[in-house]
């Protein structure tokens, strides 16, 4: 295989974040301190920085119009976890969520010990059908969920209008998996602010980083009183708190049997940053994504990816039309990596793993044909804010000559 000479991702890393880590070496405190409480409030000020006529969307769908809370935590995971359990998902009860996604949104719900209900993606995206999802609520089944967790893949958000309203008429919530939808804006908020929690993730990969880590947003008190407590051991007292305050350190009590989840201040410090080059990221991957759609538009064996709303295009999505080749995905993509192109698949189907197929029988591939038939034809091709004019025509000219080899 040839050097990798266009990497598949890169995060962008500058001096402003060596000096704010140095800041926090420098200051002998590297837990959650005082740079994650920033973090936390410079988050929360961009999520409520909202034009007044999200209000009064909102206030028609009879959402939630509360500000919203950020809390910091060590990754989209953790985060998880602290949303589904403060909506109350617990041993017995159930989500519904998508196959098409990373493991972890499933995951967290078992480990919750809860069930997960799986409904297929659109015939014409990669996120949750709604149809789908309103089927599972009408089935014995439904009486079981707790909430629904849409997953906005790649950054295009999911129906949400029409998820809250099926919610609310089933009473159960609504957590987003906002790992790649940052930023996000829509009509009724950011991506990760319109149900009643979302999580974001700032792995090494997304549209922000902080390395490891993650956010959780929320509007309600009660679930924000509940995340604060779970976040770390169940301790009424943070250990900032605990060593920087008058009162005695040693002095605090345990609530609830909680989670270690919270962020150090020596990651925090890079979101800091991060935050404030948010937009200016997601204009410079914009523009990749319109050099890719504008090449391959043209060309009768790709179809670009489906775009909406908000999208953050933490992905490109290509998607190949195998009528028109004469290779496979997996053919195709080994040739783009023996030809320089860093490259991935997003998503494998949770369906295909055994531990999914060991633990739900029927959960196979043949009832959720639009996830297949997505996977079997969709290939990542880089993006992110650093790439050069060279590296996306290379990426151009890469495919388009494999394909033109490969043409059907």
């Amino acid at each position: 295989m040839a050097d990798i000479q266009v990497p598949f991702s890169r995060p962008a890393i500058g001096i402003e974040e060596e000096r704010a880590v140095l800041e926090v070496i420098k200051s002998g405190w590297l837990t959650t301190g005082k740079y994650a409480l920033r973090f936390e409030s410079d988050f929360s000020d961009m999520m409520n920085a909202v034009e007044s006529d999200v209000r009064s969307a909102r206030e028609a769908l009879s959402l939630d119009v509360q500000n919203v809370q950020s809390f910091a935590v060590n990754s989209n995971t953790s985060g998880m976890i602290l949303a589904m359990d403060a909506c109350g998902v617990t041993k017995g009860s159930a989500v519904i969520t998508t196959p098409y996604t990373f493991v972890s949104t499933a995951a967290c719900a078992r480990h919750l010990g809860a069930d997960v209900f799986f409904a297929d993606i659109e015939k014409d995206s990669y996120n949750i059908d709604v149809q789908k999802i309103e089927a599972i609520l009408q089935s014995e089944n439904g009486k079981r969920v707790k909430a629904i967790v849409p997953v906005h893949i790649a950054g295009n958000v999911c129906r949400m209008e029409k998820i809250c309203a099926l919610a609310k008429a089933y009473d159960v919530r609504v957590i987003e998996d906002a790992a790649h939808s940052f930023p996000s804006p829509t009509k009724l908020g950011y991506a990760g602010t319109i149900g009643d929690a979302g999580v974001f993730s700032f792995y090494a990969t997304k549209t922000i980083t902080t390395g490891e880590g993650g956010m959780v947003c929320v509007r309600d008190e009660k679930l924000a009183k509940r995340i604060a407590l779970m976040r770390m051991h169940g301790m009424d007292r943070a250990a900032w708190d605990r060593y920087t305050s008058p009162r005695a350190s040693w002095e605090y009590d345990i609530a609830e049997c909680g989670y270690k989840f919270n962020l150090p201040d020596i990651l925090a410090a890079l979101g800091i940053e991060q935050l404030k080059k948010a937009r200016a990221f997601s204009e410079a991957r914009k523009a990749v994504v319109k050099k890719y759609n504008d090449a391959f538009s043209k060309l009768d064996f790709i179809e670009v990816p489906p775009d909406g709303e908000g999208n953050a295009w933490h992905l490109y999505l290509m998607r190949i039309k195998p009528d028109a080749l004469t290779i496979t995905r997996d053919d195709f993509a080994k040739e783009l990596q023996s030809r320089g192109i860093g490259v991935s698949v997003h998503f494998i189907p949770l369906f295909h793993f055994t531990y999914w197929k060991k633990l739900y029988p029927e959960f196979r591939a043949e009832y959720f044909p639009n996830a297949q038939k997505r996977f079997a034809s969709t290939i990542s091709l880089p993006l992110w804010p650093g790439m050069t004019s060279d590296m996306t025509d290379s990426v151009i000219e890469t495919v388009g000559s494999i394909g033109a080899a490969h043409h059907a």
